[in-house]
């Protein structure tokens, strides 16, 4: 639902840091990952900096294994943010199939599922930093055997972890949320097939603001 929204703009190193600054827990905090609105890689510059002084002893002094930046799979960002950090990846799948991959995700015209992979396979990620794969799973749509047999296979290889999160429904839109016993079968499957996998649990759907939720709704209210 957020891609919908149209490009709005990109953030400035300090209003990231702001973001992180304004909570008032933010001195309690434990772990903090880029993602949600937007493409972290997009805005490769700015994202960096404010890594660099997240991490930095003269900054916050955050361990780069406590931060996880997502991307739909924008290679150059991908090797700019592999080389210069060492913070943990998370690429948005979604499906393994690139025609499938492909409505979903426009990136897929660009940055082919193999690519990124291709390139992932040949990075040397040692045992501090984490490769992981986001899975929005859509009744009907990517949730069948078909789609866990070749999950496995062009996984196959690559020390990682898939994240499952339902998607969240709103009024008007063709796709639909799985059941809780389907997308708990899902996991199993997959990590019957070898594949690490976890349920994302979701927060604020009772109240319409979970990721991508609010915005939607907001936008798509009349004037």
């Amino acid at each position: 639902m957020t891609g919908r929204q149209g490009f709005q703009g990109n953030l400035s190193s300090n209003e990231i840091l702001n973001q992180f600054r304004s909570l008032p827990e933010f001195r309690t905090l434990t772990n903090m990952v880029y993602m949600g609105m937007g493409e972290p890689l997009d805005n490769i510059t700015e994202v960096m900096k404010s890594l660099e002084i997240l991490t930095g002893e003269w900054g916050y002094g955050w361990s780069p294994t406590r931060i996880t930046v997502s991307t739909v799979g924008l290679l150059s960002g991908i090797r700019e943010f592999l080389e210069k950090s060492r913070c943990h990846l998370a690429v948005s799948l979604h499906s393994p199939f690139d025609e499938e991959r492909r409505n979903l995700m426009p990136i897929q015209r660009t940055n082919t599922v193999e690519e990124v992979l291709n390139f992932i396979r040949e990075f040397d990620f040692n045992s501090q930093r984490r490769v992981s794969f986001e899975y929005i799973l859509f009744e009907g749509m990517n949730d069948t055997p078909h789609h866990i047999r070749e999950l496995a296979r062009i996984l196959n290889g690559i020390k990682c972890r898939i994240n499952i999160i339902r998607f969240h429904a709103i009024p008007g839109s063709q796709y639909k949320s799985p059941g809780l016993t389907e997308t708990n079968n899902f996991k199993e499957a997959l990590n019957a097939k070898g594949i690490l996998t976890t349920i994302r649990a979701s927060r604020g759907v009772d109240i319409q603001a979970a990721c991508g939720l609010l915005s939607t709704i907001r936008q798509n209210k009349p004037a």
